[in-house]
């Protein structure tokens, strides 16, 4: 799914970040599915939110990315949702539902996602409309 870095941005689905957070969003819904049946509602339904709204928030983005500050906004959004996101997985490690093992990727790929957006966030101006 990702794209060359000189390809053209035409949808939010060309960017990086929205691909990388996609693909981090589905690798959590399938590291959730190992989590106990006690946690369905609280732990596994909040890091799947979370994991999701970190991609849809960057959707969000592009969509306002008329406003500079609704671009910040969305893109700030989708980081503290990413960031959230590395905290549950802690706790996933934490309760011993998950295996560091099986988060250390995720959660290294979610430190790349974080710095992207935040250089996304701080220089904005070549995204805007």
């Amino acid at each position: 799914m990702r794209r060359g870095k000189k390809e053209l941005v035409r949808t939010h689905r060309d960017l990086e970040i929205y691909q990388i957070a996609f693909d981090l969003a589905m690798r959590v819904f399938e590291l959730s599915k190992k989590l106990p049946m006690e946690e369905r509602y609280s732990l596994t339904d909040q890091m799947r939110r979370s994991s999701r709204s970190a991609a849809t928030n960057i959707t969000e983005g592009w969509r306002k990315r008329r406003y500079r500050a609704a671009f910040i906004s969305k893109l700030s959004d989708s980081e503290t949702e990413a960031a959230e996101t590395q905290t549950w997985l802690e706790f996933c490690v934490h309760c011993k539902y998950l295996s560091r093992d099986e988060v250390a990727d995720v959660y290294k790929t979610y430190n790349i996602l974080l710095a992207k957006t935040v250089t996304m966030i701080n220089n904005p101006k070549p995204w805007l409309v």
